[in-house]
């Protein structure tokens, strides 16, 4: 009776299963006021009694038992001690009579108090008893609160992070080369993933568009006329001259039967034929001449009128309005065929079976400049204060914004799954992990008082004589 142990049986009687789902059932929905959703594993942690808790509970069980039989013994001591000094048996039954009584009222108290926490005493709903059931919200937003203003705000995440020194740990642990190889492969496995992930389709949209739009809102003209200024004044374009002009050359050598018979071809049908075999090859001879100055003929004339050409055309393009115009239509023209859309789609699938190709394989150049890019980092970070102060406030900084911008949502998941619980499966759960210290508060109690007891009778005799 006085252990609460007839409320602990009663519930044990209750199924177990029953109440449990019915618990999950009940707070893994939101409420009327749109709380979010509490995952029900969260409740069933609450709601579930294991082979643990059982045994847990069979010790509390033994510890009641105790705590009343100790009551029940000096409450028999007391009786005794009664009778005996009824019966004249001396001033020392007084004061065990003493001892015992102030005993009792110690146990009753600390059963009370005990008791109290958890259910009813006696069944009887005293004010401010049964306060775990009945306070459990307002426990859990207390929790809330209390891991909020102490483990969640900016001071005390920056000092705990500060004393771990991340930097330094991070960058010894990434100099290790066995580390490396292992963030190398866990890199190239989640990229793998992610490029297998996207599907081909969506990303070529999305590259072709942005391609296409960024082309559209950005004048060309100007920009290529400014690099074919500066290729002109570096006399780069004259490379891109000698190499057209060695290669019509040759191919004029190998082709000058043809060459003839197309200048023969196009002439009128009543010129004999042996004036336009001799025209076809003078033409011939003149363009290999032209084409054998310009190659071996740096200051050729015509080398100068292509140079000046440039030249205005690179100024056209950066000043010249139609010339710009020109332009901008002409690349829109170009844009919009389907062979430029085409081509700019079909480059994502070549890029992504390169990333993937580099990614799959260990000794690709990609994997090699991944780890020894990291091996270099882990080096720099574990021997410059610098670096490592730096991460450090990298650190710092993303784990104080993670905790001030989620901070309300971090502690109401706290609040949300206290609330989630069922609370006689809280009380039970909660008795059964705290309730054997507690009985040592009542045996405490009992022994306390019986001292405290024999001390407050024996100084009333002393002050009395």
């Amino acid at each position: 009776m006085f252990g609460g142990s007839w409320t602990v049986e009663r519930m044990e009687r209750t199924n177990p299963d029953e109440t449990g789902t019915r618990g999950v059932e009940e707070h893994a929905r939101p409420d009327g006021a749109g709380n979010r959703r509490v995952p029900a594993s969260a409740v069933r942690a609450m709601t579930t009694f294991t082979a643990a808790d059982e045994e847990k509970q069979r010790g509390v069980r033994r510890m009641k038992l105790t705590a009343t039989g100790l009551l029940l013994f000096v409450a028999l001591v007391y009786v005794l001690a009664k009778v005996a000094s009824h019966q004249g048996a001396g001033t020392w039954a007084d004061y065990v009579a003493a001892a015992a009584e102030a005993g009792m009222v110690g146990a009753l108290a600390d059963w009370f108090a005990v008791t109290a926490l958890f259910r009813h005493p006696l069944g009887i709903p005293i004010p401010h008893t049964a306060i775990i059931p009945n306070k459990k919200d307002q426990l859990g937003i207390s929790l809330g609160e209390f891991v909020g203003e102490n483990f969640l705000s900016e001071d005390v995440v920056r000092q705990r992070l500060r004393t771990v020194g991340i930097g330094s740990r991070l960058g010894a642990w990434l100099a290790e080369p066995e580390h490396a190889d292992r963030v190398t492969a866990e890199l190239a496995t989640a990229l793998r993933g992610a490029l297998r992930v996207l599907r081909d389709s969506d990303v070529q949209a999305v590259v072709g568009e942005a391609i296409t739009r960024r082309a559209d809102a950005r004048e060309i003209a100007p920009g290529v006329g400014k690099m074919l200024e500066g290729i002109v004044a570096d006399g780069g374009h004259k490379r891109a001259v000698d190499l057209i002009v060695a290669k019509a050359h040759d191919w004029l050598v190998l082709h000058g039967d043809d060459v003839m018979d197309a200048v023969q071809g196009g002439a009128p049908g009543w010129t004999p034929k042996f004036v336009d075999r001799k025209v076809g090859e003078r033409v011939y001879k003149e363009l290999l001449r032209f084409c054998v100055e310009m190659r071996d003929m740096p200051s050729h004339p015509a080398r100068g009128a292509l140079d000046r050409f440039l030249i205005d055309f690179a100024s056209d393009l950066q000043s010249d309005t139609d010339t710009r115009a020109r332009v901008e239509r002409w690349k829109g023209e170009v844009l919009a065929r389907g062979e430029v859309q085409d081509l700019i789609a079909s480059a994502w699938t070549a890029v992504r079976a390169m990333i993937v190709s580099a990614a799959e394989d260990e000794r690709s150049e990609l994997r090699l400049r991944v780890r020894a890019s990291l091996l270099s980092l882990g080096a720099r970070m574990a021997a410059e204060p610098s670096m490592q102060n730096k991460v450090d406030r990298w650190v710092e900084d993303a784990a104080v914004h993670v905790v001030t911008t989620y901070r309300k949502e971090i502690t109401s998941l706290i609040t949300d799954t206290v609330a989630s619980w069922d609370a006689g499966h809280t009380t039970r759960k909660i008795e059964a992990h705290i309730g054997r210290d507690l009985q040592f508060i009542r045996i405490n109690g009992t022994v306390v008082g019986s001292l405290a007891g024999l001390v407050i009778y024996t100084v009333s005799r002393a002050l009395g004589a």
